[in-house]
């Protein structure tokens, strides 16, 4: 078996026969295989991947839900695994036809890989404008160690058992915080250009804000842990103060239009999250 593919899903059912659909659509001869890890899905989720395996004869489907989370589904798929090559991808995004064959080609040379998004197909073009710059495509750069996002990586199953998997305490950001733990064991993080996922953002407004807030708390969580970790202190209270200053003006200067509207917004629920994450997790850095 060249790769074990992990599918992490929770109530996925008006989105995941297109993910498994494009898998379907697969340019590769290699032996590989599809982990659907269930995280408890109450819809019609697990009826529809029931209908796939008679299309797919190693698509199996494994009960991931005594712990909430994608992290705990990933980390379940990934125990079950036949292969030493792992690749995730989401249930709500769609794989490109050459994304299998790209992932065990970057597998056989690097031991930790990241492909890259496009936002065109699954998007309007309004969202794409509104917060396509606020998803890492691909390895993105940071002052610690760079990263990418969970529904496009690749790893050795040793490695990945090495550092633990995924944090299942983290809801949110365990992408993150999973790509800077590999790394911190001296591992690089390599970008695969033709591993490529189709990326599906919130299509509302308020779900985009939603979710921006939270991922904004979640960042002061991630932040804290690897301070422990040796990580410099990047979020500190008078940037904060800072950003609360200055966005009254990105509103008169720059709302425009619906899309930089929603930008401005997202820059709220950014900083709203970041206060609420700095009181919750009791984070006052000065």
């Amino acid at each position: 078996m060249k790769l074990s593919v992990i599918v992490p899903c929770f109530n996925a059912a008006d989105t995941i026969a297109a993910q498994l659909e494009a898998l379907t659509k697969q340019q590769c001869l290699e032996p590989w295989e599809i982990i659907i890890a269930d995280n408890g899905s109450t819809d019609e989720t697990l009826n529809i991947v029931k209908q796939y395996q008679q299309i797919f004869t190693n698509l199996r489907i494994v009960d991931a839900s005594a712990v909430k989370g994608s992290a705990h589904a990933r980390n379940t798929g990934a125990s079950v695994a036949l292969s030493e090559n792992l690749a995730f991808c989401d249930a709500d995004d769609e794989v490109t036809p050459g994304w299998i064959a790209a992932m065990i080609e970057a597998l056989s040379k690097h031991d930790f890989v990241a492909g890259c998004s496009d936002y065109s197909k699954l998007n309007e073009p309004w969202i794409v404008k509104s917060c396509g710059v606020r998803e890492a495509n691909g390895v993105k750069d940071y002052v610690y160690f760079p990263y990418a996002a969970g529904n496009n990586l690749g790893i050795k199953r040793s490695i990945h058992n090495r550092v633990g998997g995924f944090d299942e305490k983290m809801l949110l950001l365990q992408d993150i915080d999973y790509c800077w733990r590999v790394q911190k064991t001296g591992i690089k993080l390599e970008s695969v250009s033709n591993a490529v996922i189709y990326f599906r953002f919130r299509n509302t407004v308020k779900g985009m804000y939603r979710r921006c807030w939270r991922l904004a708390c979640y960042d002061i969580l991630l932040h804290q842990k690897h301070q422990q970790m040796g990580m410099p202190k990047l979020i500190r209270w008078r940037h904060l103060s800072k950003d609360a200053a200055i966005l009254p003006l990105k509103f008169l200067f720059k709302v425009r239009n619906k899309e930089t509207l929603v930008r401005w917004l997202l820059d709220l629920a950014w900083l709203g999250g970041h206060v609420q994450g700095c009181i919750k997790y009791n984070y006052l850095i000065i």
